[in-house]
């Protein structure tokens, strides 16, 4: 019976299935549970999926700390047992049966709160305790808060992701195709239809769902507006002075049209701004996890250590966000391939936002790899770490594409694997470098960049 309990919520509340359900259900049942930190940017659906989540408890208490008088109880430095007894009368609970979940929502407005986290783990293993922050990152440098080392764990939560995406619409016949491997050749030109579609929308879960209930494009204007707002109106909450407010809203103003790009700090944006001060406003977007800095490595051999004295590419939060504010989502119509337009960058970074959402345990962003060489530079989109391997990743236009980049990359690797993914069916090639190195080319569709992992293991078996 304990399966059912997703789809039950669901047609109750009207929400969506997301893949973090399924983390959070493990982290119920394991018997090394901690208490668990969710983190992620604002509006990408972690209020509502402990929402969802909650109801397989006996019970759910649920805390908001952005609210004065609940951050209250946290500060009144009561010991453990009656802080939670606090909470209870504050709640009007007289007891507690079963299963409880306590929840404390933007936990980061209370240090205090975070501090506690350790002692309901040492002293009150048996409450099962959530708390989710969208700015804890920032709230932990700028407070000098500590969390209790090897007493919490993490889970991370982003846009929704492709396959998030075909359950939401209720593509339940493309989801299944989507999750048999390898895929089914049938269903390449469909997935690669309905994959153009989520690129366009993007994944904020609120935009989806008006998509899912109205099927009207032009009708999320006033939602993409709403989300754009709510991220401005929280830089006051960054910013550690007035000078620093306007140079993190410029930069985050800006990023959207330098998504995609190796950028420099000094002048980022087109601003007269110094590279001092750029690198503290992105990072301190990056730490609200509104922006990714991608660090290339020059390695062809794990471990796949990022260069940070390169220059980094820029991945914004969400794609959908990306079309809306540069006014792209007319071309989506008049291409049928991502490289038509935005200087080819759409499809590179919806694989970027791919990869990233498929770390949901551990926030690892994906690296690229260089070759800064001035008569022969070189440059492969992604390389990624996979058993013993680091795995190069070009994006593609098309069925065809020259792979200078990656022919080099494999002249100097130790194994002979490699992936495009590409606009066309799944396709397995033995080819051969300039050069003359044999080596295994897979060829997958986009839309298949949040299961590579599991296609690279397949492929490699199967070599």
């Amino acid at each position: 019976m304990r399966q059912h309990w997703f789809i039950i919520a669901f047609e109750r509340e009207g929400m969506f299935n997301r893949s973090i359900l399924h983390k959070l259900n493990a982290w119920k049942d394991s018997n090394e549970r901690k208490p668990l930190i969710l983190r992620g940017a604002r509006q990408v659906g972690k209020t509502t999926a402990i929402e969802i989540f909650s109801k397989s408890y006996d019970q759910f208490i649920s805390l908001n700390l952005e609210k004065p008088e609940e951050a209250k109880l946290f500060s009144l430095e009561l010991p453990v047992r009656d802080l939670f007894q606090s909470i209870l009368l504050y709640k009007n609970l007289p007891s507690v049966d079963g299963r409880v979940l306590l929840f404390l929502d933007e936990i980061q407005n209370s240090s205090e709160a975070v501090r506690f986290l350790r002692y309901f783990y040492e002293e009150l293993p048996k409450i099962h305790v959530v708390a989710a922050g969208s700015l804890l990152e920032i709230a932990l440098t700028q407070k000098q808060i500590g969390v209790p080392v090897g007493r919490v764990q993490y889970l991370f939560m982003y846009p929704m992701s492709f396959k998030e995406f075909l359950e939401a619409i209720q593509e339940q016949q493309a989801l299944d195709s989507m999750n048999t491997i390898p895929i089914p050749p049938f269903a390449v030109s469909r997935l690669l239809e309905l994959f153009h579609r989520y690129a366009l929308i993007g994944g904020m879960p609120e935009v989806i769902s008006r998509y899912a209930e109205e099927g009207n494009i032009v009708a999320l204007a006033s939602y993409y507006q709403s989300l754009f707002t709510s991220f401005l109106d929280d830089i006051p909450k960054y910013a550690r002075n007035e000078t620093m407010k306007r140079i993190i809203r410029h930069c985050f103003e800006a990023a959207p049209i330098e998504a995609g790009e190796r950028i420099k700090f000094t002048g980022f944006g087109k601003s007269n701004y110094r590279s001092r001060e750029v690198g503290d406003a992105l990072r301190t977007l990056e730490q609200a996890m509104l922006v990714h800095l991608l660090y290339p490595t020059t390695s062809v051999e794990i471990p796949l250590a990022p260069d940070h004295k390169k220059s980094p590419r820029l991945q914004f939060l969400d794609v959908g966000l990306i079309n809306f504010s540069l006014g792209l989502q007319g071309h989506y119509f008049r291409h049928s391939d991502l490289h038509s337009f935005f200087r080819g960058k759409i499809a590179e970074m919806i694989v970027g936002q791919e990869l990233i959402a498929a770390g949901s345990e551990e926030h690892l962003k994906p690296v690229f790899w260089v070759r800064e060489k001035s008569q022969a530079p070189a440059e492969v989109d992604f390389v990624i770490q996979f058993d013993k391997y680091a795995v190069p990743i070009e994006v593609k236009a098309g069925a065809k594409g020259t792979l200078k980049s990656l022919h080099q990359f494999i002249n100097r690797s130790p194994h002979p694997y490699a992936v495009r993914l590409y606009a066309g069916p799944l396709e397995v090639q033995d080819s051969t470098t300039p050069e003359g190195k044999p080596f295994s080319l897979l060829n997958l569709p986009y839309f298949l960049a949040g299961s590579l992992r599991d296609y690279i293991r397949w492929f490699i078996e199967h070599r």
